[in-house]
């Protein structure tokens, strides 16, 4: 089992920047590929990021965020940046593993305009 604790949102205003952590604890050696998405309300989850040994990236966030992972602290981050109001959301870390797939509780983003 994978366990993904999430941390770093909050309030940021157009244009402004902001770091989100996931640390990982468990069978992390089982993970395959990390994910970083969101949901804003009435939409579906989407992905913003993925490592699985190469980095990719939606045309929506391409060259404003970039994941990362520190291997001493078993954690995972996204850097967000030139934030835009239409990034609001709740975003979520996600680990597909050996052993099935497995989220982070959310940390809700809010750009104010």
């Amino acid at each position: 089992q994978v366990r993904l604790v999430e941390s770093g949102g909050g309030l940021v205003q157009a244009g402004g920047s902001l770091r989100l952590s996931c640390a990982d604890s468990g069978r992390t050696s089982s993970i395959k590929t990390m994910g970083w998405y969101r949901q804003a309300p009435g939409t579906q989850r989407e992905l913003v990021a993925s490592n699985d040994g190469t980095t990719n990236y939606p045309d929506s966030v391409r060259g404003r965020f970039t994941i990362s992972r520190d291997n001493a602290k078993n954690t995972w981050y996204l850097q967000m940046s030139s934030l835009k109001p239409e990034d609001t959301a709740v975003y979520y870390c996600g680990a597909l593993t050996t052993r099935g797939y497995y989220w982070g509780q959310g940390t809700q983003v809010t750009v104010s305009s």
